[in-house]
């Protein structure tokens, strides 16, 4: 078997796990969660549960990927003797490739919509309007035509390996995103309408800190912004070197995914209330702000509209935003079945690149030609039932079935104070205890939804 690869720096590895964590729903979904869920008070909120449950969380991952070295589904299947406790985590592990990939079948159909309104600007500019119109109505051609350009780029980056594709591509591509996002705020801010968006966003209603909704939604978002729960970050953790200090790397993600996901909400909100004082509707019946498609689609290009002749270049410039931030989310979830693929079964990286990124692929395609019944299914199944279980099995793996020795070692590996230092002892009791109490608490409403 071929050599694994490994990043070749701090740098690298904080830009890659971060691009996988900074996707769509982070950048338009956060700002809306806290919008609709008290304002500053749902900020602080989750960035306490952020580092009180999503950062051990991430922990296990990051710590058992360094330690085994290896896929998800070999890790897993070796991190307890027995074979019971192999074939467990090895169907757990499945279950992660299985996730992975049923969230990248329809996140490249999203991603494919950001493309086609990338470009429809360019053809509106050169008067081309039937294939402006094109460009902007959903159907089956135009949305199978763009997964198909997404989905290809993103196994053109994975086939290049872990140091020339992951990590040169999440390099550029993750400053280019925070320097159009710092770009598009500093516009929108002078617009009118957007002082009242951030009034929203920064002001605080302390009334709603004790909402078991706002606690709930806080902590899905925490959970969910980091990629936790499919194995992105297991692997990620099997490609960093055993001389870093992987709590104070885990920090760093920690940090750097939270400021983006805030950063994005200066943008968004504003932009939400520049968008009505120029006439769009923000609000819908019920008195929700939009969200979503609705908000990336509809609300948002009424801003684009409204500004002249400068328009058409921020609306190329935000959809390219939203672009890059999917693709670099993209890379993460196909590396979970390639890894698998490749390392399991000893196919050529390349070979086992095309071959799992074509077969999601097929099944992004039935979802276009089914969207109605399958989009939302294929979605749900995922990230609220299959991601957020799988997430408690890593935290119950690295609790209960991992050797605590072994767990303190691997964890305190790079370390200046090796296992003396005061995470690594806590940790292991934190992630065994307290990560599955939350986690299960936050489980528990969409688990009685079921009956």
């Amino acid at each position: 078997m071929a050599a694994r690869g490994e990043f070749s720096s701090r740098l690298g590895f904080l830009m890659a796990a971060a691009g996988s964590a900074v996707g769509l729903g982070n950048i338009w979904g956060f700002p809306t969660q806290t919008a609709e869920n008290g304002g500053a008070a749902f900020v602080i909120v989750y960035l306490a549960l952020a580092f009180l449950l999503a950062y051990p969380a991430l922990m296990a991952e990051l710590t058992i990927g360094r330690a085994k070295r290896a896929n998800v589904v070999d890790a897993l299947g070796h991190i307890s003797e027995g074979k019971v406790a192999h074939y467990i985590g090895a169907s757990v592990g499945l279950a992660g490739v299985l996730t992975a990939s049923l969230i990248l079948s329809f996140y490249a159909i999203l991603a494919g919509w950001m493309m086609s309104h990338m470009v429809e600007p360019i053809t509106t500019m050169v008067g081309a309007t039937d294939a402006s119109s094109w460009l902007l109505s959903q159907g089956p051609f135009r949305d199978t035509l763009f997964t198909i350009l997404f989905s290809v780029l993103t196994m053109l980056i994975i086939v290049g390996g872990v140091r020339e594709g992951i990590e040169k591509w999440s390099t550029r591509l993750m400053p280019s995103l925070l320097t159009i996002l710092i770009a598009l705020i500093l516009y929108v801010l002078l617009q009118p309408g957007a002082v009242e968006g951030l009034q929203l966003y920064l002001v605080p209603d302390f009334s709603r800190i004790t909402d078991p909704d706002l606690l709930m939604n806080a902590m899905g978002q925490a959970f969910f912004s980091l990629s936790l729960g499919v194995g992105t970050m297991l692997i990620y953790g099997s490609y960093v070197s055993e001389q870093e200090n992987l709590p104070r790397l885990g920090a760093s993600l920690t940090l750097i995914d939270t400021g983006i996901a805030f950063t994005a909400g200066l943008l968004i909100l504003p932009a939400m209330f520049v968008a009505q004082h120029y006439g769009t509707p923000i609000y819908n019946d019920a008195g929700e702000l939009a969200a979503g498609p609705g908000l990336i689609f509809s609300v948002l290009p009424s801003v684009f509209d409204s500004m002249g002749g400068i328009g058409p270049i921020v609306a190329i410039a935000f959809f390219l935003l939203m672009t890059i931030a999917a693709l670099t989310s993209s890379i993460s979830m196909l590396e979970v079945p390639v890894s698998f693929v490749s390392e399991h079964f000893g196919v050529p990286r390349k070979i086992a690149t095309f071959v799992a990124g074509f077969i999601i692929l097929s099944f992004s395609i039935v979802i276009v030609f089914n969207f109605e019944a399958m989009f939302g299914f294929v979605a749900d199944l995922a990230t609220v039932y299959f991601e957020p279980l799988i997430g408690l099995a890593f935290c119950v793996f690295a609790g209960w079935l991992w050797s605590r020795n072994e767990a303190m070692k691997a964890l305190a590996s790079g370390h200046p104070d090796g296992e003396g230092a005061w995470f690594v002892k806590v940790w292991p009791y934190y992630v065994k205890f307290v990560c599955p109490t939350l986690i299960i608490a936050m489980l528990y409403p969409t688990i009685m939804g079921l009956f």
